[in-house]
């Protein structure tokens, strides 16, 4: 029997991480569900506890990156085949979840990208987010030579190789996105997108707001560059 961990990063989600956590429950899959509560302010732990989560705390906001990262790390410690990461605010629809799965556990990639660009009904993102993801699916494209449609999307599903991998000092902890998909294929990794459905934040609150987005194009270009400077990591 595998052994696989749901990895949902939170920060003051209270009102919706209960419902997240339930849905996955509901899908009467042998999993393990952790929320990785980062910092949060209300009572986002104590939701998820009540909804049938384990929870992980940071003693204050660590940002996405090394919440998620604190799921892989707690992952690796306990000795899970497959990990799938997953939004808690909503966005993510668990229906998905075993469709991601599948072609991880299957063996046919180390790497399942859920995309919202596939055919599965998802929501449109605004004009000015949709073009900063146009360029960056078509920078990773060009640079990993094959065709992703939503390097930014942050659902996705690995086995234990990647777990191991995304615990080391390679993992890019701010923004992880199309230079994540970067540092995989140059370690070799095989990565797959698989069609998932996405909604939109109904919170209106967003990771990328205010000046954030020109934060994220430097960084992200920046990220790019010294990941093609790098030496190549191998995946053991």
């Amino acid at each position: 029997m595998h052994k696989i961990l749901i990895i949902i990063p939170a920060f003051n989600e209270s009102t919706r991480i209960g419902e997240v956590v339930r849905r996955v429950l509901e899908l009467a899959m042998d999993c393990d569900v952790l929320v990785v509560n980062d910092g949060s302010g209300d009572e986002t732990a104590a939701a998820a506890r009540d909804a049938g989560a384990m929870v992980v705390s940071h003693p204050f906001n660590l940002g996405y990156g090394v919440a998620i990262q604190t799921g892989y790390k707690y992952a690796l410690s306990k000795g899970y085949d497959f990990a799938v990461q997953m939004d808690g605010d909503g966005q993510h629809d668990p229906a998905y979840i075993l469709r991601l799965l599948a072609p991880v556990v299957a063996g046919d990639t180390d790497f399942a990208l859920g995309s919202r660009f596939l055919g599965a009904k998802s929501y449109e993102p605004s004009p000015a987010r949709r073009l900063g993801m146009v360029f960056f699916r078509w920078l990773i494209s060009v640079l990993i030579n094959k065709r992703i449609t939503d390097s930014t999307s942050g659902y996705q599903a690995f086995n234990s190789k990647v777990i191991r991998f995304f615990t080391t000092e390679v993992f890019p902890c701010d923004y992880p996105d199309a230079d994540m998909l970067l540092t995989l294929h140059r370690a070799n990794f095989r990565i797959m997108e698989v069609p998932v459905g996405m909604s939109a934040n109904v919170s209106g609150k967003s990771m990328h707001a205010g000046w954030k987005p020109l934060y994220y194009i430097f960084k992200m270009l920046l990220s790019i560059f010294v990941t093609l400077l790098r030496e190549k990591e191998t995946a053991n």
